[in-house]
């Protein structure tokens, strides 16, 4: 009788080099990502990805069970690679941005400060804010110019729409002045006035004479004249009108004796 005295072989085993090589092909891509500007959250997502991946085909290949060490190693390394580029992304994306808004925060407050009215008597250049013009001052407004006059009694007509009887009536006139190069909307001009210590609403009047406001447009170079006239109360002392020259710009006031 014979035995067979061979030692039967062990059944080969296929390298698992899958999370390896895909640790590599994710790590290339994830750091190329990071210096493309604002795909750093593509960079962070596949680097962590990659790292994960090459930490565990670097376990395989401690245990035996993959051959690609290189490959895994390098995987992971690119993976951290593409979070620090992504880290650095995030970073430079915020100051951009920050930045940004900064500066569309400086022009606009620069805007409306150039678009608020300047008292001509005020030599330091600061404008009229906070107090009231008097009659027959200027108020600009980069290329516009808006006067008003005093007060001056007025009789409305008979027929005459916003008086009320036993009230006085007080016209004023604006002059607006286009100091540009462009045609100034008149239209857009709309005045308000108050009257008296309680600053009840001083309606306007209308009639044959007053009360049709401004309207078309002003050439460069040209002025345009309206009377208005205001109703107010008998015992009044003071009238308050302001101008508002448009959407774009602060209206004024100017404070004005009656009575």
């Amino acid at each position: 009788m014979s035995y067979d005295t061979q030692t039967p072989q062990v059944p080969h085993v296929a390298a698992r080099n899958g999370l390896g090589t895909a640790a590599l092909v994710l790590g290339i891509i994830g750091t190329v990502s990071g210096f493309i500007p604002f795909l750093f959250w593509l960079a962070g997502i596949l680097g962590l990805i990659a790292l994960i991946l090459g930490l565990t085909g670097r376990g395989r290949v401690k245990r035996g069970e993959a051959n690609n060490k290189g490959v895994t190693t390098t995987g992971a390394i690119l993976g951290l690679a593409a979070l620090i580029l992504s880290v650095v992304g995030v970073v430079v994306t915020y100051v951009l941005v920050s930045d940004a808004v900064n500066d569309a925060a400086k022009a606009a407050d620069k805007s409306i400060q150039d678009s608020a009215p300047q008292d001509p008597s005020d030599s330091t250049g600061k404008g009229n804010a906070g107090k009231g013009l008097a009659a027959g001052d200027t108020a600009i407004y980069d290329d516009i110019k808006v006067t008003v006059s005093e007060a001056k009694s007025y009789k409305p007509s008979e027929f005459a729409a916003g008086h009320t009887e036993g009230n006085k009536a007080y016209q004023v006139t604006v002059v607006i002045e286009n100091g540009g190069k462009e045609k100034f909307d008149a239209a857009l001009v709309t005045l308000t006035a108050r009257a008296g210590n309680d600053g009840v609403t001083a309606e306007q009047v209308f009639d044959d004479k007053v009360g049709t406001g401004f309207s078309g447009s002003i050439l460069p170079g040209k002025k345009s004249t309206v009377v208005y006239a205001f109703d107010t109360p008998k015992d009044a002392k003071d009238l308050s009108v302001e101008v508002s020259p448009g959407l774009e710009h602060e209206a004024s006031q100017w404070e004005l004796k009656v009575g």
